[in-house]
């Protein structure tokens, strides 16, 4: 009876755990590819569980496609050198990211270069080039 308590605990456990890995996966994106572009930030969305940085990009033929790019949460963003007030509409940005499998305006950020030049890395080490936290001063402010 105990063994079978244990059992249906496990199952119920995994059965709620699952969708949670499944939604934090990146299998939407190709992540062995990546897309440089300069675009135009249209809006910045810091809250959970993704920030999500919205810009426009001209192609070749001169037509404005929208991007939706994402990022980790703002409390994972922070320690990368990210802010609330990072972005503002009608800041010329370069993103570069992960696209969509399907080819969708849509992606995962790997970097930002501001328009002042700073570089904010979304993926990797963070702002200090370690994987431990930042120091106190490069905490932004929010």
């Amino acid at each position: 009876m105990k063994k079978r308590a244990v059992s249906l605990f496990a199952v119920a456990f995994l059965s709620v755990a699952m969708p949670l890995f499944a939604h934090h996966g990146t299998s939407v994106f190709d992540m062995k590819k990546t897309l440089t572009m300069k675009g135009v930030v249209t809006e910045w969305d810091w809250s959970n569980p993704h920030c999500l940085l919205q810009f426009d990009v001209k192609n070749e033929g001169g037509q404005v496609v929208h991007w939706i790019a994402e990022t980790q949460n703002p409390a994972n963003m922070v320690y990368r050198g990210w802010a609330k007030s990072s972005f503002k509409p009608g800041d010329e940005i370069t993103v570069t990211l992960a696209p969509t499998k399907n080819g969708q305006p849509f992606g995962r950020i790997n970097q930002v270069v501001l328009p002042n030049g700073k570089t904010l890395d979304a993926e990797g080490t963070d702002t200090t080039g370690t994987s431990g936290a930042p120091k106190s001063e490069n905490y932004p402010k929010q």
